[in-house]
């Protein structure tokens, strides 16, 4: 008989992919099996492991019971059969969230479980919305308070009586369709109409949309404003501190969508940066990296590295490729001992300082143009270069330098190529303006690939958004195509393209963009 698994009841936290726990995303890192809801953000699965069973159990509207019960099936079947699951639950799984009644169950049935606690919805949308639930001056006392109730009940089990004043700020989960009606039960039971009101939707994300008004007034307001679901209500005079606590939704770039065309593996350091600053990145890969069509070449290569003088690293792809090479061939990193390094750009000299290797020269300028002249007065004649790169791109390098008495040897490291034919209709319906604000290309390859993805009428509907580029060959390729770029980072480094975007967006006169 298989031995039981172990349910861990896992709180995502409020939206923000990055306010789950250390330990939830240990614990969601080691799951054979994940249940999630639909509030949780997707960048979080990303940490499951690629053979984790991925079960989505959002909610369906009139079915609450039948659904309830068929997760707890779930739960525990899984971990019958002896598999660690997850269910990953926004917020907090106990507050609003029924993840006791799932706890419940497994201890009925003898299943092993754990909870990881997450970061509540009040605490984010209070402290991403510039208020704080509790103050010294204005509020010593909160209560929260769910407007869904259970739909066994036949009427609701709150004393509004008593409830209206009984706490100085009052949070209501999931009381947007019943906003008008709850705000005259405050009035009625001894609420001042003039109590301040915020309402919050999707709190801590770059969507965020924050209302404010009165009790008398709030309703009006939010529905003037069109906010919907999911949104949380703070009654209470902590709500006049936004005006001075505010910082998320002042952010450079909050808001803004802006699609990434970074190969999948690449794209989660770029999107950071660009949540950093408030923008809600939107991935959009036209790029997809592979091993080259033939891996001899490399094989060969890296067997037999002492025999030359110089190896250029070109990026971080190539650095991947090559030491992967190197340690499919049984070698370690003393097989450059003997060989001089260049790191072409500083991203790239930061992957070789992660394995260990220290470029023996970064040229300051990472295009072919400036690394030529940075080297030219290193060669002698014969000297002999290794140059593994992509399998597609530019000539310039190997032909100068070989002009200026080098013998290089040019080996296809890896292939950069389009996305996968599921993708493609995805990534179209993403370019346009409806859907995003800008496009941040990150090389040649992601504006040619997203180019011949849009089809004919390609150029209108990229220069219907903002073009931001990560140097001045990219930008060429795109103006070859007929795009207009909005701007161009001073360096080749992704932070660079995000501060550049930055400083576009950035109010007139704003001396910290």
């Amino acid at each position: 008989m298989t031995a039981p698994g172990k349910v861990y009841l896992v709180g995502a936290g409020p939206g923000d992919p990055e306010l789950i726990t250390a330990r939830g995303l240990r614990r969601l890192r080691e799951a054979d099996v994940v249940l999630y809801d639909a509030l949780v953000h997707p960048d979080q699965l990303s940490a499951a492991r690629p053979d984790a069973e991925l079960v989505f159990v959002g909610k369906r509207a009139g079915r609450a019971s039948q659904r309830q019960t068929e997760i707890n099936h779930q739960l525990a079947q899984a971990a019958r059969e002896g598999k660690t699951v997850v269910r990953l639950k926004g917020g907090d799984p106990y507050l609003f969230g029924r993840g006791s009644e799932e706890a419940e169950l497994l201890a009925s049935e003898g299943i092993p479980f754990e909870v990881v606690p997450g970061v509540p919805s009040p605490l984010a949308a209070s402290a991403y919305a510039g208020l704080s639930l509790t103050h010294r001056e204005l509020a010593s006392s909160v209560a929260y308070v769910t407007a869904t109730e259970s739909v066994e009940k036949d009427r609701t089990g709150h004393d509004w009586s008593k409830l209206a004043t009984a706490t100085q700020t009052l949070v209501i989960f999931m009381g947007m369709r019943k906003l008008d009606s709850l705000m005259k039960l405050l009035i009625e039971h001894g609420r001042p109409a003039d109590t301040p009101v915020a309402v919050v939707q999707w709190a801590s994300l770059p969507k965020q949309r924050t209302v404010t008004g009165t009790v008398a007034d709030i309703h009006q307001r939010a529905s003037e404003a069109g906010l919907g679901l999911p949104a949380l209500t703070i009654v209470g005079d902590v709500v006049r501190l936004r005006d001075n606590l505010r910082w998320f939704d002042t952010k450079p770039l909050f808001g803004k969508r802006i699609l990434v065309t970074r190969a999948v593996h690449q794209a989660g350091s770029l999107a950071a940066l660009l949540r950093d600053e408030g923008a809600q990145p939107i991935l959009a890969p036209t790029i997809r990296i592979a091993p080259p069509a033939d891996p001899g070449p490399l094989r060969d290569a890296v067997t037999h590295l002492d025999c030359y003088d110089w190896i250029l690293f070109t990026s971080g792809n190539t650095v991947d490729a090559v030491f992967s090479s190197i340690s499919e061939a049984g070698l370690d990193v003393r097989a450059l001992a003997g060989t001089k390094v260049c790191a072409i750009g500083i991203k790239t000299r930061e992957a070789l300082a992660s394995r260990g290797i220290h470029a023996d020269m970064v040229p300051g300028d990472a295009r072919a143009e400036g690394v030529i002249a940075a080297l030219r007065p290193l060669l002698a004649e014969r000297t002999r270069i290794l140059l593994p790169r992509a399998e597609v791109a530019r000539e310039l390098l190997p032909a100068s330098l070989r002009e200026a008495g080098a013998e290089v040897d040019v080996v296809p490291a890896y292939q950069n190529l389009p996305p996968e034919p599921k993708e493609v209709e995805r990534i179209r319906s993403l370019v346009d303006p409806a859907e995003g604000d800008a496009i941040l290309f990150t090389s040649s390859s992601t504006v040619q690939n997203l180019f011949d993805v849009l089809g004919q009428d390609a150029a209108k509907r990229l220069n219907a958004l903002d073009l931001f580029s990560i140097g001045p060959i990219t930008t060429q390729t795109a103006e070859r195509l007929g795009l207009r770029v909005a701007g161009t980072s001073a360096e080749q480094t992704i932070e660079s393209l995000v501060a550049m975007a930055r400083a576009y967006y950035a109010p007139p006169g704003d001396a910290d963009a």
